[in-house]
């Protein structure tokens, strides 16, 4: 394989504790592809760090912190490779765990994306929550994963084994053709970080493209790395993008009856905060509502206008991987814990 058939591009921001400890496995598992750091105007010395100990690396420096979305698309004008491979920086990757995703996109030019078989790295036969074996969506916007729904996430037993077509591919580990990342604009920067993969996913199943799971590559995430789980600003984050997301993407006869269920939901699931007194969290989806009719008033529609617009010139009639049922009933009110139970329903 060519040193510039793929380059892996690590984002960076104030990770160093992350890259001293997983950028080893990775230059050492990873020999075929060309290494990069985008760092996010980081003050912890993580640049120095990498140029002192892994002179191969090459290292992009960001004139400050755009997020996840902006910093890769800044990062990735500047690599010329077929395929990109983002990872975080915390992912510890695993031996040969490469040639599975290279040899898929390979051997099928119609899959845009993928992602590997992502297991949490604090306890290595449970499925990460960011990703698991492929990641979907419900007609509402819902997102889960197979070996993951919410908070729930199941033991790897090598259930999920086989590689398949899925909605979204993590973002913790995306594999992607390198020309479908830039026709299609790459990364909605507004959304800063959550939910720009699953957008961008979306947008190319909406050309035609699919996106896979590749389990027969493993690796491990740390998760939550740069915003901790009860972060409010990640609460934030999630529900204004997921809105956003809607509205740019659902179908004109969708579009108004789905964002208007999923804001009363919206509200519904701040209850879940009260009992712990969590008031930051429920301020935080107010905000996002906000931010979110905000938009609606800005560029959004323009957004929503162009990929229409784009959709209709494709003339693509591939149907898109979205669940017809509820993943909110099947969890709460059918007690379904895993994929392969909602699936049953």
């Amino acid at each position: 394989m060519p040193i510039d058939k793929v380059a892996l591009v690590i984002l960076n921001y104030n990770g160093r504790n992350f890259l001293e400890k997983f950028l080893p496995s990775v230059v050492k598992y990873t020999k075929s592809a060309a290494i990069y750091v985008a760092d996010s105007a980081s003050t912890d010395g993580s640049v120095s760090w990498v140029e002192q100990n892994f002179p191969t690396v090459k290292t992009i420096i960001l004139p400050k912190n755009y997020g996840y979305a902006g910093g890769y698309n800044r990062a990735l004008k500047n690599i010329s490779a077929e395929y990109y491979i983002l990872l975080n920086s915390d992912v510890e990757v695993t031996p040969h765990w490469l040639t599975p995703i290279v040899n898929l996109l390979d051997q099928n030019p119609q899959i845009a994306a993928c992602q590997p078989k992502l297991l949490a790295h604090h306890d290595k036969t449970q499925f990460e929550y960011a990703g698991a074996a492929g990641g979907y969506i419900d007609w509402l916007g819902y997102t889960y994963c197979r070996g993951r729904i919410f908070y729930h996430n199941e033991t790897d037993t090598g259930q999920y084994d086989t590689t398949v077509p899925i909605f979204w591919a993590s973002g913790a580990a995306l594999a992607i053709r390198s020309k479908l990342f830039h026709e299609m604009g790459g990364f909605d920067e507004d959304f800063f970080a959550h939910m720009e993969e699953i957008d961008l996913c979306w947008r190319l199943h909406s050309a035609g493209y699919h996106v896979y799971c590749c389990p027969q590559s493993v690796v491990y995430h740390v998760g939550g790395g740069t915003l901790p789980p009860s972060s409010p600003f990640k609460t934030f984050l999630n529900y204004r993008n997921s809105l956003a997301m809607l509205y740019k993407n659902l179908p004109a006869n969708r579009i108004w009856f789905t964002i208007f269920l999923r804001l009363i939901l919206d509200g519904v699931s701040s209850i879940r905060y009260l009992p712990h007194g969590q008031w930051r969290d429920i301020w935080a989806i107010v905000r996002a509502h906000f931010a979110f009719y905000r938009w609606i008033l800005g560029e959004l529609p323009q957004k929503r206008r162009r990929i229409q617009r784009e959709i209709a010139q494709t003339n693509s009639r591939q149907t898109l991987p979205i669940s017809s049922k509820s993943i909110i009933w099947a969890y709460f009110v059918k007690g379904c814990k895993t994929f392969d139970s909602f699936s049953r329903l």
